[in-house]
Order: C-alpha cells, then structure tokens, then sequence
C-alpha cells in the first residue's frame, strides 16, 4: 500500500505542481507562508497526503494535541498535504505543503514523482529561503534556478551559484527533472542577525516572483501590510541594539563597496 493517498481525483487542465518544505529549506517560515498565502487565494481545497509514519522522527517534529468540536482530545500528525485551486477560469493549480522530512528521501521522492505522473504534472516549482549577509531593510533578493533558464530571465530572478548541502527541496528538483519534468525553484535571501518567523517581507518577495512565474493574479495587499509592520518592528530591534546596528552598518559599506 501507497504512503501517498488521494482523496480526490480531479480533471485538471495542466495544472503546475507547488511546494514549500518548513525546516531546514524555510528560513524565516518564508516559503511556507507564500505558499499558503496562495493556498488562501486560490480557495483550494484538500487533494492528497503522504502518510509520514516512515518519514518523520517524531521526537523531533512532535505530533500536537487539541479538543475537537465535541471538546474530545485528539492527535494531529504531522504530514505532507496537498491541495488544488483555480488561478482562473481555465487554469488549476496543484500545492503541497510540510515538515521536511527526516529520514528515506529517496523513498519521498518517489512518492512525490508518484503524484506528478497520476495528476500529468509538467511543471514543478519549489520555493525555499536561506539565511545570508543581506541588509534587513533592502528589498529581499530572490535567487533561483531552473531546467530552462530562460524561465528566470523572464521574471528577473539572477541564477544561484550555490553549492553545498542541500535540503528535499533539492533532492526533489534533481529527481523530477530527471524524470523529464520542468523544475523551477526560487529563494529568498533573509537576513541570518534576525531570528523571527514568520518572516513576511521573504514570503512577499517569493509571491511577487511566483504571481510572474505562473501568470497569477493575487491580491497582496494583506501580505505587503505584514511586511510593513514585520520591518518596523525589525527596525526598532536594530535601533536599539548597539552591537547589531553597527553590524548592520558595516554590512551596508560592504554592499556599497561591491
């Protein structure tokens, strides 16, 4: 039996495939929170799950407890679940969200290729955000890359030069690419001196490029008045903290030398 369940087989009309994994490949929560920002947008409702028994250390990302609607216990487990939504009138768009998992990658990213050949998935775009040298309050830098690069030129988002360990994010942009389909990941660089999640300006940044990406149009003012706040706050942490305001000052002569 599957660890991956389907609880709906909808007929969708090429519909992309997006994902965002909390953990290691998150920083700030960024991508997480884009992604369901644009869960919300698109009113998309539950399409499939993996059942993580086999992939999660439960010691460390824990299972929660709650009263439900009858004021009994019961447990949520942690998981990968899957979603779809209308972008508009004649397009779907397939997300998935979770915990990255901990242990048999490779077994996950079958089971992830699994759904991407049941549901005729061409496209697959991965989101991700790192910690970096990067000025809190400029705008956040969104790198990325791609099995045709001609894709990030057209949204303006410079190629990544990155080598080093990597994330599932990773391990599933090599997997699905190839198997033949077309990857698209894009990250947010977030300040690495700010330890605050989630981190609203990153999310803004990543939506901003995915609305490009996938011709999507999306109301941002709640997110954009988010950020506005998040950076105030941020700025007022900065301001107050000798230290961090002069490693921030040389940051910003750093930049200017470049």
């Amino acid at each position: 039996m599957s660890e991956l369940r389907l609880h709906v087989r909808p007929a969708l009309r090429d519909a992309p495939l997006l994902l965002a994994f909390g953990g290691w490949n998150d920083a700030g929560d960024a991508a997480t929170l884009a992604v369901r920002y644009v869960e919300d947008a698109i009113r998309a409702v539950p399409l499939a799950e993996i059942d993580c028994e086999d992939f999660y250390d439960f010691s460390v990302a824990r299972p929660t407890v709650r009263f439900d609607a009858g004021h009994q216990r019961v447990i949520d487990w942690p998981n990968v679940a899957f979603r779809y939504g209308s972008m508009d009138g004649s397009r779907e768009l397939v997300t998935g969200c979770g915990i990255e998992p901990h242990l048999r990658w490779r077994r996950f990213c079958d089971l992830i290729a699994e759904l991407v050949a049941e549901l005729a998935v061409r496209r697959v775009v991965l989101v991700g955000a790192f910690l970096a040298d990067v000025v809190y309050s400029r705008p956040v830098g969104v790198t990325g890359f791609a099995s045709d690069p001609s894709v990030l030129e057209r949204i303006g988002v410079p190629a990544s030069a990155y080598q080093g360990p990597t994330g599932i994010v990773g391990a599933l942009a090599d997997r699905l690419r190839r198997d033949g389909v077309e990857i698209v990941s894009l990250w947010a660089g977030l300040p690495h001196y700010i330890s605050a999640a989630p981190n609203p300006r990153g999310a803004l940044a990543l939506l901003h490029k995915l609305a490009d990406l996938l011709e999507l149009k999306l109301d941002d003012e709640p997110l954009r008045a988010e950020a506005a706040r998040f950076e105030e706050k941020i700025s007022a942490v900065v301001a107050g903290d000798p230290e961090l305001s002069e490693y921030v000052r040389q940051l910003k002569r750093r930049e200017f030398a470049q």
